[in-house]
């Protein structure tokens, strides 16, 4: 098990890394904002799960095997970006999901097993995140402080209660963002129609990652 000041030094680097902007907070934002706070932590969780891949990835060292393919870089990059356009297709077709005066919730909300695979989904299919765990989580492995594999673990659990954390404060603010404009088809549309946007820009970002 690592020591109490190795861990916590990696806890707050998870915090800063989940603070600062990036495809996984916007993606949080905008499903958040167009689904609520019950799509939001869905989404969440989603994440959360594909985090946990990674994790054992490197744990395993099947994600030193990916790092050294192009190919599998190239395949899953362009299947991440497919997928984004298609949300991004159907973000732009969606109906506004009014909510009543006497209702705190959307009257036609998402199930939450499809929004969650989306997170899944949105992270497994980032190679960069696979690059990127395999870069981090070795740097803070203490020799003598037990298996390599379980420390790895420890660190990926950390990471996932920062990113949690930092996750859904940003669900909670954007959906009272949402509670605002809910009432307003013309609001729901536009919020919509910024949604698909958004997704259209991480899908070519992805796209364009270089290894």
């Amino acid at each position: 098990m690592p020591t109490l000041q190795a861990s916590l030094a990696f806890f707050t680097v998870a915090l800063l890394l989940a603070l600062s902007p990036g495809p996984d907070n916007l993606f949080v934002l905008v499903q958040s904002a167009t689904g609520g706070r019950r799509a939001g932590f869905a989404v969440v969780a989603g994440l959360m799960l594909g985090v946990m891949v990674h994790t054992l990835a490197v744990a395993l060292g099947l994600a030193a095997v990916f790092a050294t393919s192009a190919t599998a870089f190239t395949v899953l990059k362009l299947l991440g970006a497919a997928y984004l356009l298609y949300l991004a297709w159907g973000a732009w077709r969606a109906p506004p999901m009014l909510v009543a005066s006497d209702a705190g919730a959307p009257t036609h909300p998402p199930p939450w097993p499809r929004l969650m695979a989306r997170g899944v989904v949105m992270n497994l299919t980032n190679p960069k995140v696979v690059l990127f765990f395999l870069a981090l989580l070795p740097q803070f492995v203490q020799p003598g402080q037990g298996p390599v594999a379980g420390q790895i673990v420890w660190f990926g659990a950390l990471f996932i209660l920062a990113a949690t954390l930092v996750f859904g404060a940003v669900v909670l603010a954007a959906d009272a963002l949402r509670a605002r404009l809910a009432r307003s088809a013309r609001a729901q549309r536009g919020l919509n129609r910024a949604a698909a946007l958004v997704f259209v820009g991480l899908a070519a970002r992805l796209a364009l990652a270089e290894r």
